[in-house]
């Protein structure tokens, strides 16, 4: 199961001119949607039809469910569906960017990154980005809720970008990547954090770009993506270690 644009063309989308006061950006192409394939590449089904972006899609480790962000209400919001498109159901509904969204090893949770603009200005900014096709995610927090979208509840409070959140096996914690304590935003660490909020615990020191951390199915061995070791240059590797709890 992939995001994909191919059908608005077989050329990657246009990337986004740099803005003038080099803030960053992310752009959410329209033309994704998502998709069913076999091991060989070929497609079984197209799952979403709805104009617009619909991608970042996860599916529940019970096997029944897939979440994934769409555009479709006019905001970016989380929506789950059955494995064959079926049965869609929009599980937020608060103004900002919904994504990054993982269900936890028993499928009764999920974990995800969400924007919360609340200021006038902020309010402005984002619907004028997002009217772009574009969101900024410099002031993400990680959001916890049921899998039906009940319950849902705020897990950081750090400030800056917070995003990349995956379940330990044992379903009582969260790994994920953050920028909140570096002077400057590009240094993201990975940290640990208690289903309840408690129990912050940085993992990684070095001071460069470190994200994307997903556990083994048996918690033994931790992967993950980071720009160390890239001989000063932009490249980002896949890493993978042992994990002692």
């Amino acid at each position: 199961m992939y995001g994909s644009t191919h059908e608005a063309g077989a050329a990657c989308p246009h990337v986004p001119e740099r803005r003038a006061d080099g803030k960053y950006i992310w752009p959410i192409y329209e033309s994704f949607d998502i998709y069913h394939g076999d091991l060989k590449g070929n497609i079984i089904r197209k799952l979403t039809e709805t104009p617009g972006y619909d991608a970042e899609a996860t599916v529940s480790p019970k096997g029944d469910k897939i979440v994934f962000t769409s555009l479709r209400s006019g905001d970016l919001e989380l929506y789950t569906m059955n494995l064959d498109g079926s049965d869609v159901k929009q599980i937020t509904f608060g103004l900002g960017y919904d994504g990054g969204a993982f269900f936890s090893p028993d499928g009764s949770m999920i974990i995800f990154r969400a924007s919360r603009p609340k200021s006038e200005e902020d309010i402005k900014v984002y619907k004028e980005l997002l009217a772009q096709g574009q969101v900024m995610p410099t002031n993400m927090e990680l959001y916890v809720c049921k899998a039906d979208g009940s319950d849902l509840r705020q897990l950081t409070n750090l400030g800056k970008a917070n995003w990349a959140p995956y379940f330990h096996p044992s379903g009582q914690t969260i790994i994920f990547s953050s920028n909140h304590a570096p002077p400057r935003g590009y240094q993201f660490n990975l940290y640990m954090i208690n289903l309840d909020g408690t129990g912050l615990e940085q993992i990684t020191f070095d001071k460069t770009f470190d994200s994307f951390p997903m556990f083994s199915y048996d918690g033994k061995k931790i992967i993950f993506a980071s720009n160390r070791n890239n001989g000063g240059t932009r490249d980002t590797n896949l890493f993978i270690a042992d994990w002692v709890d």
